[in-house]
């Protein structure tokens, strides 16, 4: 074999060694990202499933000027069950996180909030507030005019 018929095999050789390293290369990383976009569009579909199964009724929204408290209590109505730390409370468009009462049921230990049980929230106001509204971690709300 002539040294010129060597070169060009192993240089077709190292050629197709590349091509195999690019394509596979290639392959891996269209793969993974064809797997996070599914992944992604599953979790889409999952949240938009779960916020289309979350009510929310506000029963009681009260204020009390004698002890300047505003009372809520919301039951929750749908089928997915909610996250208490994940429940906003937004009064007159200010957000209200210092609860001087925030339990469902009575029980004030939980963290879950399950379909049908009543969450209770009261928050010490030095005026009467004109609304109030209620977010939960999936987005879905409740808003209810005093």
């Amino acid at each position: 074999m002539s040294p010129l018929g060597f070169s060009v095999s192993g240089s077709a050789a190292i050629v197709f060694v590349g091509l195999f390293l690019a394509f596979s290369t290639a392959y891996t990383a269209s793969a993974n990202g064809f797997e996070r976009v599914s992944d992604a569009t599953s979790s889409v579909q999952d949240e938009t499933l779960e916020r289309q199964n979350t009510a929310l009724n506000i029963t009681t929204a009260t204020y009390d000027s004698g002890n300047q408290t505003l009372t809520v209590e919301v039951v929750n109505e749908g089928a997915t069950s909610l996250a208490v730390n994940a429940t906003d409370l937004v009064v007159d468009n200010a957000y209200r996180d210092n609860f001087s009462a925030r339990h469902v049921d009575g029980d004030d230990a939980t963290s879950l909030w399950l379909p049908g049980e009543r969450l209770h929230l009261e928050v010490s106001m030095s005026t009467q507030p004109n609304r109030v509204k209620i977010v939960t971690g999936p987005g879905v709300a409740a808003t209810e005019v005093l």
